[in-house]
């Protein structure tokens, strides 16, 4: 059975009552989740399993289920090896799963900040990295980047208020539309019959599994901590808030 994935429907969701499809050595995998799987550059959920009796189980990661068979949102769910847990999750347990609220929404602001970083720096995406402290885009280019530039770039935009939204393609369309990739470094999952694609107003628009939030304001004050030359090739932006 595969995972029910409502973050990608909705990001907001905190909680949700799930059973457990799978035992695996360091964690399980559940019929529905709200935790995001590490997985296109965004770190994975923490978070906790709450029993029947009110026993709190850590998850300290989120991983993509390493099953061959997986879909791309079976989510195995790491739990902190000295709860126990091996002794109080079976197939067929019932839980509540609880994200890390805090940390995740500043995974949202973070991500949806690279999209804007996208639509500032036209050029593709050879490495991605959000974690709750930072963000990174590494665009494959040879010119430089001026600080000042790409920060009253992004403030403009977040400034805007714009909004931000899922839609669904086939994977036929997709192929049809190379120009939606902007990321060098990870590929949209072709083979499953859809690909979810975020569009943020008339600014940007490409496939991403990831989490964003609802509008651009939501994203505060982002700072452009660090511009660098990786390579020849390759110019890193690094984003925190301010």
């Amino acid at each position: 059975m595969a995972t029910i994935a409502i973050h990608r429907s909705d990001a907001y969701a905190r909680q949700c009552e799930a059973a457990v499809t799978r035992v695996a050595d360091d964690g399980v995998e559940l019929d529905r989740t709200v935790f995001y799987p590490l997985g296109g550059g965004q770190a994975g959920d923490c978070g906790t399993l709450r029993l029947a009796d009110g026993t709190q189980l850590p998850v300290i990661d989120a991983r993509k289920s390493r099953r061959p068979e997986a879909t791309p949102d079976d989510t195995l769910h790491v739990l902190d090896p000295a709860s126990g847990w091996q002794a109080r999750l079976a197939v067929g347990t019932v839980v509540s799963a609880e994200i890390d609220w805090d940390r995740r929404y500043r995974h949202m602001r973070f991500h949806t900040a690279t999209h804007l970083l996208c639509a500032v720096v036209r050029e593709l995406v050879d490495g991605c990295s959000i974690t709750a402290d930072y963000a990174r885009l590494d665009f494959a280019m040879t010119a430089p980047l001026e600080k000042g530039a790409v920060q009253q770039g992004l403030d403009a935009l977040i400034g805007r208020g714009l909004p931000v939204g899922c839609e669904w393609i086939s994977d036929d369309e997709l192929r049809a539309s190379p120009q939606l990739v902007k990321s060098m470094s990870v590929s949209p999952p072709i083979g499953f019959g859809r690909v979810r694609l975020v569009r943020i107003a008339e600014v940007d628009l490409q496939p991403c599994g990831g989490t964003h939030v609802r509008n651009t304001a939501e994203i505060g004050a982002v700072r452009v901590a660090k511009i660098e030359k990786k390579s020849a090739r390759t110019r890193r932006v690094v984003l925190d808030f301010a």
